[in-house]
């Protein structure tokens, strides 16, 4: 259906709204945010992404009121060329509309949240003048999210889908020019490069599907590609289908392309709460349930997906086993979780993979932002601490001050090592019960939303896929064990550092956003519970997917599961809770578990071999062809002999020596000599004596008369 056929029952027209609003929004910061006040610009900002919301909504019940019915609204003419005839136009369907509201709504909250965030965060970091520039870059992601989801074509996906690239290599690298403590470093800079680098890897996969469907099906339009399909030799679908989870695994962060995500922590934790967590790295699941249609033409691409999902939700959660980093913890298990999805998506449970995405941006965004609210609480009470302790002077045994004798002056404190906290649930109450929350959703203990997502997700592998179904409940059991890890650490036992003493709890400007994060994160399962009538996420994205089959809660599945995370959250407890880490003291699963913590704390040594394998030898390569090829053979040798050795022959010998000196030199000097030889000559004729000249004409006139008689 096309706008001329429902502009009358809806706001379709509104459509354009979607990506007009934060581009209008961000446009209002760079040119007049120079002139307004903190307040002012994340009031625009988030009043964009916000409109964007409200035109989501609006779209959804149109749609609704249309039964379901997608429609295309078109906006203006892209790319003709020959036979391809490809418009920028705006596909409104319950699939598209579902990505909108989650990332429209999920993404205002944390605008407003990043408001109270970045106002501390730019002043410990001593540059308030970067605020604005923040929430620049913060709508331009909003609006490049709203094109990837809305477009009506893959080409127009992949315009968003590199948009958001972008974004997420500026905001990764906010702090460009200083690490996370904020100390003058490239680090931050580094996992820039590192996010953009992997992730055009996984564009090149992209491309090539793209370039495959174009030669197979002469479109890009999703009706036109689908309506194709079905005519196609099953191996060019199987090519696309892989070729297009290398995309995914670029920018769903799967196995081999994962690493960049957990560097990605380098960015402000709004960062990591929206791009990270919530909204862009789930347009890989997104992608593949949006080629549904290819996708169940061949099996065999699917149980690739399936394994890949599932292996690593398995390896990222062991890995989260062994961080300190509270958001590194959450960063591996935001690939976990995406394995979760890109499992269920890949065994053909397309609403399970999507019902997973949109709690797991609940629960996720809200662990992501309260780290950032413990992150802030202990950077208040290092400073409180700083503070008191230059007042108060302490003096050591020197008879000098500790400032003076250089204890601790110059102690580096990371506010997001979980080895300086614990004890804040008494200084930070209620950023701890909403991290609860987060936590037992995540964990996936009923009823939250996590338990009804991730146990719809392995009642389709129980069902299908064994081997899928195994690996997913050994990494749910990892979740419930790293969250449980974590809670004992951060929240309980007694403070290992004068900042988690002196923590203060964040405003409200703060936790009111993650109040209603924890709300979405209770209720969130009411949107697809497995009984009959309230599967409503099910029968919304039927209208997209057509014949959703629907299962009823399996009891054996959802007992184990739970079975399985009050298991590994009693075994925490054992090895964290009931006796909390002391200042100073190892990690307890550090000696019994040995090489394989160390392998879990060194992220299994995955950067370490892709520098073995690929890095190092790509540099020593790359030198080789600077120095060697470039330099001294290219430079040195080509053109310094061979150029430039041949022009100086040519010029100084050949031209210069033979040429010139030689050649014209000589002949010149030829004719002066000879003028001056024939001058020497004819002086001796001129002798100045008139009877030499009466003799001459003598001569003369006797040769001529001679001449005249023999004549």
């Amino acid at each position: 259906m096309h706008l001329s056929e429902s502009v009358t029952t809806g706001y379709f027209f509104l459509a354009p709204w979607l990506v007009f609003a934060p581009v209008i929004g961000l446009l209002i910061n760079i040119i007049f945010g120079g002139r307004l006040s903190e307040k002012a610009i994340g009031t625009v900002a988030s009043l964009a992404s916000g409109a964007s919301f409200v035109v989501s909504v609006l779209l959804a019940w149109s749609l609704a009121a249309g039964h379901g019915a997608a429609v295309t609204v078109p906006f203006l003419e892209w790319i003709h060329i020959g036979d391809l005839e490809l418009d920028w136009a705006f596909r409104v369907d319950s699939l598209s509309t579902t990505m909108m509201l989650v990332v429209s709504g999920v993404g205002t909250l944390i605008h407003i949240y990043a408001i109270g965030y970045m106002h501390e965060d730019v002043r410990f970091k001593h540059d308030p003048g970067r605020f604005r520039r923040f929430f620049v870059f913060l709508n331009l992601f909003i609006a490049m999210m709203m094109i990837l989801v809305s477009g009506d074509s893959y080409l127009m996906l992949f315009v968003g889908w590199e948009g958001v690239g972008l974004c997420s290599f500026l905001l990764i690298g906010f702090w460009y020019d200083m690490d996370t403590l904020g100390r003058p470093s490239w680090a931050n800079s580094n996992a820039a490069k590192k996010a953009f680098v992997t992730n055009r890897v996984g564009d090149f996969g992209f491309l090539i599907a793209a370039f495959l469907m174009f030669w197979a099906f002469g479109s890009f339009q999703f009706d036109e590609v689908f309506e194709a399909a079905h005519a196609v030799a099953p191996g060019v679908i199987v090519a696309i289908t892989l070729f297009m989870l290398i995309g995914v695994a670029g920018k769903s962060a799967q196995i081999p392309l994962y690493v960049w995500l957990p560097d990605a922590m380098a960015g402000p934790t709004p960062v990591s709460a929206l791009i990270h967590a919530a909204t862009m790295v789930t347009a890989g699941v997104y992608l593949i349930t949006r080629s549904a249609e290819l996708y169940t033409l061949v099996p065999q691409a699917q149980y690739t997906v399936a394994m890949t999902g599932a292996i690593t939700a398995l390896f990222a959660a062991t890995i989260a086993v062994g961080q300190y980093d509270i958001k590194k913890v959450l960063a591996y298990s935001t690939i976990s979780q995406l394995g979760f999805m890109v499992a269920a998506v890949g065994m053909g449970a397309f609403v399970a993979g999507m019902f997973h995405l949109v709690t797991h941006a609940f629960f996720k965004a809200l662990l992501f932002l309260s780290a950032g609210s413990v992150i802030l609480g202990l950077e208040r009470g290092h400073h409180h601490a700083e503070h008191a302790h230059h007042e108060k002077k302490p003096i050591g045994k020197s008879g000098k001050s500790k400032a003076e004798s250089g204890h601790d002056e110059h102690e580096v404190f990371d506010p997001g090592d979980m080895r300086n906290m614990g004890g804040l649930r008494k200084t930070m109450p209620v950023t701890f019960w909403l991290y609860m929350i987060g936590t037992l959703a995540l964990a996936g203990i009923v009823p939250f939303a996590g338990f009804w997502s991730k146990d719809e997700i392995l009642l389709d592998a129980s069902r299908h896929y064994p081997a899928v179904y195994i690996l997913l409940s050994i990494a749910a059991f990892f979740t419930a064990f790293y969250m449980g890890r974590q809670i004992w650490l951060v929240f309980f036992g007694e403070p290992r550092h004068e900042a988690a003493a002196h923590a203060e709890e964040s405003k409200p400007i703060i936790t009111v956003p993650l109040m209603v994060l924890a709300a979405l994160s209770l209720l969130g399962g009411a949107l697809n519970l497995p009984f009959e009538g309230f599967h409503q996420l099910g029968h919304w994205l039927e209208y997209t997917l057509h014949e959703v089959e629907a299962f009823p809660l399996n009891l054996q599945v959802a007992g184990v599961s739970t079975l399985v995370a009050l298991f590994a959250i009693f075994l925490s407890w054992l090895i964290y809770g009931r006796n909390p880490l002391k200042a100073g003291q190892p990690d307890p699963l550090k000696k019994p578990l040995g090489f394989i913590f160390t392998g879990m704390e060194n992220k299994w040594f995955v950067d370490e071999g892709y520098f073995a394998v690929i890095i190092n030898p790509f540099k020593k390569l790359s030198y080789f062809l600077a120095d060697v090829v470039d330099w001294r053979f290219w430079h040195d040798w080509f053109h310094e002999t061979v150029i430039a050795g041949t022009y100086n022959w040519l010029s100084n010998i050949g031209l210069n020596l033979y040429a010139d000196q030689k050649g014209i030199d000589a002949f010149a000097n030829w004719l002066g000599t000879a003028t001056q030889s024939l001058s020497a000559t004819l002086r001796k004729v001129q002798t100045g004596f008139v009877r030499s000249y009466a003799l001459s004409v003598l001569l003369g006139v006797v040769l001529i008369l001679g001449y005249l008689i023999v004549k």
